[in-house]
């Protein structure tokens, strides 16, 4: 993957069809084994992905919503919101294609290198079970809160 094709652009109203499909493509691989039809899968991950956007702009309003692009192509999304002790990193994520080809490592090496530049804690909330787990620890996060759900990870400058 040459990361010299990669680039962001802000979210707009006209992305939502795309935002769903990197969601769905996140979440199908964990509801594979479930007994249900293709339509009853696809409503559920849309009233997730819906409650999801709107927990995203309710609790993230200052959030820098973008779209990652690959030579002008959508290729995942990365939300990040910059505080004045951290930066959080609401969301990376990639369509499936995309996954494992050092594309995350690359957004996430530069939101650690500016996080240094500002002296500042980069921070990411991590499903236990998710496979990027191994990634961040690899780029320096520490888990400093264990949840049932999520880990707070860190990574201090």
């Amino acid at each position: 993957m040459n990361n010299n094709n990669l680039s962001l652009r802000p979210v707009t109203d006209k992305d939502e069809e795309f935002l769903f499909q990197v969601y769905a493509s996140m979440r199908m691989d964990e509801l594979a084994d479930l007994d249900w039809s293709q339509q009853q899968l696809t409503y559920f991950i849309n009233q997730q992905f819906q409650a999801q956007q709107h927990h995203y702009k309710t609790y993230f309003y200052d959030t820098e919503f973008s779209i990652i692009l690959d030579e002008g192509i959508p290729i995942g999304r990365l939300y990040v919101d910059r505080r004045d002790n951290e930066i959080r990193i609401v969301e990376i994520a990639l369509l499936t294609e995309y996954r494992n080809l050092g594309i995350g490592s690359y957004w996430l090496n530069l939101i650690l290198k500016e996080a240094k530049e500002k002296n500042i804690v980069a921070r990411i909330h991590v499903e236990r079970y998710n496979p990027a787990l191994n990634l961040y620890k690899k780029l320096g996060f520490q888990v400093i809160e264990e949840g049932d759900v999520y880990h707070l990870m860190e990574c201090k400058p």
